[in-house]
């Protein structure tokens, strides 16, 4: 069977060598000029006998064993440069440079105490809504706890260079000497951390230093920091709410002020001082001279019947009757109508007549006694204002205390080592693919 396969293969191939050869002998010159031709690779590959492999030229062998070390010979450099060195470096200030660190942590919140004053009128429900919020209050002292400011009043009591100066070769985690405020800011920004829960109005603040006890003893300075910020905010809400109340009363007392002078040169004008009870009096006036108008009329009618009316008793009567008529004529024009003969306060008339008086009057005393309810009212809201203003409306509740820590939790080291390998890998992957993309499209 084997001669069999080995003839039949001899059979197979001798034409196509045939062909080959006469080819090569009718066109020598195209042969070589087509010798880098596919097709005529192929041809050259179906000559080769079953099972045997072509040989590449030693030059063929030099070239691709240069490239490919040249390419993988860069990828492991940069795998090393990358990942290995970094992740080594990292690892090792980690473990053996880098200084631990100790937190201090507390929990409180903002609280407000219900205002005691009445809310029936507008500064009461003013005084009671600024003591209510206190979410508003939270943000003020999270962002107060981050600012400047509060790295200032730190480096004016503890100075913060000698507080966080670096502990040996740790150039990571301490800090530089000669800072300008924006660099202490943001370092104190990595060693200080505040979170608010606005379900439950908890603040939590924890500050992280190279010693327990300093850690302890900054958290008490930003929590009486902060009390003390509460409270200031507090006092400025108070004099807010009684400065309102002030100026209200002032206003009140020069409206009543205004309303008394006012009546006074109505009542200098008009000469009484209530022409209600003087329309009495003149209603009264009238009324006994009409009566004594009626009897002196009987009298004078039983005398004519009796004398002559020449006779001096009937002269007398007759003027008498006379003159009462008269005095009565006068009052009810007092009563009703007469001429102006002076102004009040306010501009309007004061006529002698009562019922021009008696208009001017109440219009004067319903304006007196609106600026005296005004005036009440408004001393009553000082006094609601006065005792509100006695009690702290906003303070600081801290529920749990700055803590004393026992065990160094900072820096991370295992998962600042792992962070530096994984960013080392993500750079060297990115690099690789798009060399690798870059050498596809080329």
């Amino acid at each position: 069977m084997d001669n069999v396969k080995d003839i039949s293969g001899k059979g197979s191939a001798r034409p196509v060598r045939q062909a080959a050869a006469a080819v090569e002998k009718r066109s020598p010159e195209r042969a070589t000029r087509q010798g880098s031709h596919p097709n005529v690779r192929v041809l050259e590959s179906l000559l080769d006998a079953p099972g045997k492999q072509r040989v590449a030229s030693p030059k063929q062998k030099k070239t691709l064993l240069a490239r490919l070390k040249l390419r993988h010979m860069v990828i492991a450099a940069s795998f090393l440069g990358l990942v290995v060195a970094p992740a080594v470096v990292g690892t090792s200030y980690m473990l053996f440079v880098a200084a631990d660190q100790y937190h201090s942590s507390a929990s409180f919140s903002v609280r407000s105490i219900d205002s005691v004053g009445a809310a029936s009128d507008i500064l009461g429900m003013f005084a009671q809504s600024s003591s209510t919020n206190t979410a508003s209050d939270s943000y003020i002292l999270m962002d107060y706890v981050m600012s400047e400011r509060m790295v200032a009043e730190l480096d004016q009591h503890f100075n913060l260079e000698d507080l966080f100066k670096r502990r040996g070769a740790d150039f990571v985690y301490g800090i530089g000497k000669h800072l300008p405020i924006e660099d202490k800011l943001a370092y104190w920004r990595r060693m200080a951390s505040m979170n608010f829960d606005m379900s439950s109005g908890i603040m939590q603040l924890e500050i992280k230093s190279f010693d327990p006890a300093q850690s302890q003893e900054i958290t008490n300075f930003v929590l009486a920091r902060c009390e003390a910020l509460i409270n200031d905010l507090s006092m400025k809400a108070r004099e807010e709410v009684l400065k309102t109340a002030r100026s209200e009363i002032l206003l009140a007392e020069k409206r009543l002020a205004d309303a008394r002078i006012a009546l006074r040169e109505f009542r200098d004008v008009s000469q009484e001082v209530d022409p209600i009870e003087g329309a009495k009096l003149a209603t009264q006036l009238v009324g006994g001279l009409e009566q004594k108008l009626a009897s002196l009329n009987a009298d004078l009618s039983t005398a004519r019947a009796q004398m002559g009316e020449d006779t001096p008793r009937i002269r007398v009567l007759k003027a008498t009757i006379g003159s009462i008529e008269k005095q009565i004529d006068f009052e009810r024009q007092r009563l009703g109508s007469g001429g102006a003969t002076g102004q009040a306060a306010n501009g309007q008339p004061a006529g002698q007549d009562v019922a021009g008086r008696l208009q001017v009057y109440e219009q004067l005393e319903t304006e007196r006694e609106f600026a005296e309810r005004t005036y009440t009212a408004a001393l009553a809201s000082m006094e609601s204002a006065r005792m509100d203003a006695n009690g702290k409306q906003r303070y600081l509740a801290v529920f749990v205390n700055p803590t004393l820590s026992e065990l160094a939790q900072y820096p991370a080291r295992w998962l600042n080592s792992f962070l530096v390998l994984l960013a080392g890998l993500f750079v060297w992957g990115v690099l690789t693919m798009s060399y690798y993309n870059i050498r596809d499209r080329a």
